[in-house]
């Protein structure tokens, strides 16, 4: 059982909104406005607890009845309630009197013929019936003395820990949701370091009350006890609910059909258990099969049929079942199953071969299999499942496919069954085309060429997203007399000087890229060929 069975009001949330607005508006400025707010709010939390402890009422009530009636079955979980009780209302009043310790310590007067109710009065009623009329609304030293100074706040804090861990010790370790909802409720945790207010670390006994006006800190105190009858409301529907959670109970009947599988390979035999959902082992239902009564065990038939065919098949029949009133019942039902041929497909999803040093994507498809069911293995490399496909990566090259197969594998009825293979080739991934403004040879203009920041390594018609990075090249120009000058370069882009080599070109001559490097992602380098370019 979770929050969702015993959510807050919506009035109780704009409270609880309120209230968190109202203290920031606290750090702005304490207006008339603002602590009259306060009044409102804690007015009507008065009002919302006094609702949650009529609702706790009617479940202890509930608790009293049902014990009554069988106490073998509900003593257990009325004995965990009571403990709640006592120890909400122990803590609860126990935050009633430190707020009335506040107000009289601040200063204020009984409520009689020298001082009769005020509309516009802050008023306490005390847990004797008394009714305190709160004098000074904006009194900051009374609430930091009393809660800080004298630590009272922490007293306060260390009694909401006793009671959340007696609460949460009530829980099984399956009532997450509820765990949650309540330690939430009772958070007492100190709050994280806010940067913007210097990093100053700030306790949760600081946070809530030093140098709070006092209506802001009686207005908190109330808070925290609705939290607290929350936390008893939550609790105790909680165990309440267990009372009937070991009892076996049913009001609907329906026949249920579990097959082995509902994809058979042919040949295979198909096995499927029939049984009613409900059993009642003093008596067995009938069942008829394809019009034909079978034999019942334990609530359940089995239907066996062997697979001679492919194709999809269907089967049915019907479950008579005789109710407490002894009127016969007729539950029918309907199954289908498919048998397919023991085949598979695999493809490649980029091309027909695997490159060595890439992931190559892969995709099996095993007919009517599903995909869940199957396995993919293969030699020369290994196989990584992501999500419904596959990404192999071959170990050496094997430009024949002799040593590269892979192998599919399904899980048909909890046996592991070879259901196809294939082999394939390992290549390496092809070398790149070395090119300077998007060519590899040609003509070009003095200006274009000058203009370029570097060699660049393409793959040509390669469908992978794979690329090259050139590491370096070397500029060969024929000059006076016929000398070859040389500049070189140590990454894949030109140099200050082959740049003003460029410059110097005339027409009709002839620029050389020689020595060309390239590394590739998966930092295999390749020489790759040159790059000559006749100036125009």
């Amino acid at each position: 059982m979770g929050a969702k069975n015993c959510p807050e009001t919506p009035r109780q949330k704009m409270i609880n909104m309120m209230y968190i607005v109202l203290t920031a508006m606290l750090a702005i400025n304490v207006a008339a406005e603002v602590l009259e707010a306060f009044k409102v709010v804690d007015s009507s939390l008065m009002q919302t607890m006094k609702a949650v402890d009529m609702q706790n009422t009617q479940v202890y009530s509930s608790f009293e009845q049902a014990f009554i009636e069988n106490p073998a079955k509900v003593e257990e979980w009325k004995n965990k309630a009571d403990v709640i009780r006592e120890e909400t209302n122990t803590l609860v009043s126990y935050i009633s009197q430190l707020k009335e310790e506040l107000v009289r310590t601040s200063g204020s007067e009984p409520v009689g013929e020298d001082n009769p109710y005020s509309a516009d009065g802050f008023y306490l009623q005390t847990e004797n019936g008394d009714t305190l009329q709160i004098k000074n609304e904006q009194d900051l030293n009374v609430p930091s003395e009393m809660m800080i100074t004298q630590k009272r706040a922490e007293e306060l804090k260390n009694e909401i820990i006793r009671y959340r861990e007696m609460l949460v010790g009530m829980l099984s370790e399956d009532d997450v949701e509820l765990r949650e909802t309540i330690l939430q409720e009772l958070e007492t945790a100190d709050p994280p370091v806010d940067l913007k207010e210097g990093g100053e670390n700030k306790t949760w006994e600081i946070q809530h009350f030093e140098s709070k006006p006092i209506v802001a800190v009686l207005t908190l105190l109330s808070k925290i006890q609705i939290d607290v009858k929350n936390s008893e409301a939550n609790l105790i529907k909680y165990l309440y609910a267990q009372i009937d959670a070991g009892s076996f109970k049913f009001n609907k009947l329906a026949a249920q059909v579990i097959p082995n599988s509902n994809v058979i390979l042919q040949g295979d035999e198909y096995i499927a258990e029939v049984f009613l959902a409900a059993e009642d082992t003093t008596q067995q239902p009938e069942i008829f099969i394809n019009n034909r009564q079978v034999e019942v065990v334990d609530g359940k038939a089995t239907y066996r049929v062997n697979t001679n065919e492919v194709g999809e098949f269907s089967w049915g029949g019907l479950i008579k079942y005789k109710t407490p009133a002894g009127i016969i019942q007729n539950y029918r039902f309907e199954q289908n199953y498919q048998v397919t041929a023991p085949s598979v497909t695999m493809s490649a999803t980029k091309m027909n071969v695997f490159y060595r040093g890439l992931q190559n994507p892969f995709d099996v498809g095993g007919g009517g299999i599903p995909k869940e069911n199957l396995e993919v293995t293969m030699t020369n490399g290994k196989v990584t499942k992501q999500g419904d496909a596959y990404v192999i990566e071959p170990a050496e090259l094997d430009e024949q496919g002799r040593r590269t197969k892979v192998s599919v594998y399904a899980n048909i009825g909890g046996t592991r069954r070879l259901v196809g293979t294939s082999d394939w080739r390992v290549k390496s991934v092809p070398d790149p085309v070395a090119q300077v403004a998007g060519r590899s040879s040609g003509e070009i203009r003095k200006e274009e060429l000058t203009v370029q920041q570097g060699v660049t390594a393409e793959l040509i018609d390669f469908d992978f997203d794979f690329s090259y990075t050139v590491t370096e090249f070397t500029v060969e120009t024929i000059g006076a007399g016929g000398y070859t000058n040389r500049y070189p370069s140590n990454s894949n882009r030109f140099t200050q000087e082959q740049l003003d080599e460029f410059r110097r070109l005339n027409p009709q001559s002839w620029v050389h890229i020689t020595n060309i490097k390239a590394v590739g992602e998966n930092g295999e380098s390749r020489d790759l060929a040159p790059v000559s370019f006749k100036i125009i």
